[in-house]
């Protein structure tokens, strides 16, 4: 695979863009001497920002896909916007990669319609790191189809495994379907099928997963509808920042419990800095032509560089194109 990497960037993703964006794209560049950005986005945004940084070129557009428009039709409709942009550039062979905190309806209808499914998939799926604090763990879909065949099921576990193989260094990943219980027999008509199907054509299936098996780290790859995939994954969120929110509370509600948290302070920095979602900078989506990562609205700076750099990684361990491999094997 190529040492060096083009990713193109989505200058206006993100709900603190386009300042939080140039701050990740400045340190993912500093980060990674062979990485080359391509910044999507208004001129007079993105070309002083590539004359001050080497290794980043100014792709002007003039159009701006916002949160609320539908993702689809402005795909449509907006084809000089910096996520149409961004991703026809990865088509055209420009870049190899994008990535955008943008709309992520948008970020999902544009990867598909402009870059293309990969040959033999048959959805595209947006797989995520859950930055668990035993090891991190895939889910994989989490959003990009609510509605599902069984047998979707079956290649989102294979496209999984392969991003868990590249990416986190899992030699063998074992596979769960999560559902809401052990036995085979468990849950709807849907997910019984879908667990015949995984356990016939997915050699590395370990049965079915509950949800507190995820944090657990029970197993390797996760396995789901895009609907039940995005409500796990925010109920994670959600309750990881009401617990640090409620610990911090806890800890300077008294002189003895501050002078407690100074002594925790190193481990708790750490275990935050290890569960949170920043490290892994956006959701991968899986099954098309290229690398695709699809960054959290509210992505700082730091979850800006890191995003960059899964994806420029991605590029090199040839994620796509072993996906690709595997669903034209199936």
């Amino acid at each position: 695979m190529p040492e060096k990497a083009i990713i193109a960037v989505d200058a206006l993703g993100g709900d603190n863009a386009p300042d939080v964006v140039l701050d990740g794209v400045a340190q993912a560049l500093a980060a990674d001497a062979d990485l080359t950005v391509i910044l999507c986005g208004p001129d007079e945004v993105v070309t002083p920002f590539a004359a001050a940084h080497e290794r980043c070129v100014a792709q002007p557009c003039t159009e701006a896909i916002s949160m609320g428009e539908h993702p689809a039709q402005a795909v449509r409709k907006k084809k000089d916007s910096s996520i149409v942009v961004g991703c026809r550039l990865v088509k055209e062979g420009a870049a190899q990669g994008f990535f955008s905190a943008g709309s992520t309806g948008a970020c999902l209808a544009a990867a598909t319609l402009v870059m293309g499914r990969a040959k033999g998939v048959a959805r595209p799926a947006l797989a995520t790191v859950i930055p668990s604090p035993v090891r991190p763990v895939v889910m994989c879909d989490v959003g990009a189809n609510a509605d599902c065949k069984p047998e979707y099921l079956v290649q989102f576990a294979r496209m999984g495994s392969v991003y868990a193989q590249k990416m986190l260094g899992i030699e063998s990943p074992r596979v769960a379907l999560l559902n809401i219980g052990e036995e085979e027999e468990k849950g709807s008509q849907f997910a019984q099928e879908a667990h015949k199907l995984m356990r016939e054509k997915v050699p590395n299936f370990a049965g079915n997963a509950e949800g507190g098996d995820v944090l657990a780290a029970t197993f390797d790859v996760f396995v789901t509808d895009g609907f039940t995939g995005n409500v796990c994954l925010k109920t994670i969120e959600g309750t990881s920042k009401v617990l640090f929110k409620t610990l911090k509370g806890i800890m300077m509600g008294s002189l003895s419990a501050k002078l407690g948290a100074l002594a925790l302070k190193g481990g708790l920095t750490e275990l935050k800095t290890q569960v949170s979602a920043d490290t892994y900078g956006g959701a991968p989506l899986l099954g098309v032509k290229g690398a695709c990562i699809v960054g959290h609205g509210s992505s700082s700076a730091l979850a800006v560089r890191n995003g960059v750099l899964v994806s420029a990684r991605q590029v090199r361990e040839g994620v796509s194109e072993l996906i690709a491999q595997t669903a034209s094997a199936s």
